[in-house]
């Protein structure tokens, strides 16, 4: 197992679109523990592939109080899309940053779990929010697409200063 690098906003490869998984070998097993170990360690909720710059469609999550319950979701799709729903986003690759996104309230999410085999589950609030923001980094977006242009270049400044006090002091 190992804790892998997350990349931050603004980096570019962060805007790669994922490429669907073809082979469920043992480097994808691997991946997906390093995947896990690093959400957990970064104290996330979920991790999409693209986050680690590793550009296939993989999704990691774990909403259990004590961390016990992960899931994963290979070349994920979404469905009944139902709902209006609000709620304070984070992300692990925008560090620090929190800001209201609307998205469905309700969604359908059929994927392959880590063994190839596929499943369907409706999803609702706190998961439907989840799912579709991992997704949106498959796709390249990020939360702050959502925001204002402005808003946008703020969280870029911050982390980009962030960035430079981090390396002056490393």
């Amino acid at each position: 197992m190992a804790i892998m690098e997350v990349l931050r906003f603004p980096d570019e490869r962060l805007r790669t679109v994922a490429k669907p998984v073809t082979e469920f070998d043992d480097n994808l097993q691997q991946l997906i523990d390093d995947m896990l170990d690093t959400m957990y360690e970064e104290k996330g909720i979920g991790l999409a592939a693209t986050q680690v710059d590793r550009h296939v469609q993989v999704i990691v999550m774990d909403h259990s109080e004590d961390k016990s319950r992960p899931v994963v979701f290979i070349n994920p799709t979404l469905s009944n899309q139902q709902g209006n729903f609000s709620n304070e986003e984070g992300c692990l690759s925008v560090p620090g940053i929190y800001a209201k996104v609307d998205r469905h309230e309700t969604v359908t999410i059929t994927a392959q779990d880590r063994n190839g085999d596929t499943f369907t589950q409706d999803a609702e609030e706190l998961l439907s929010i989840c799912i579709q923001h991992e997704m949106d980094h498959l796709a390249g977006k990020l939360f702050v697409d959502y925001l204002s242009p402005l808003k946008r270049q703020r969280i870029r400044q911050k982390l980009e200063k962030q960035a430079r006090l981090d390396a002056k002091h490393a």
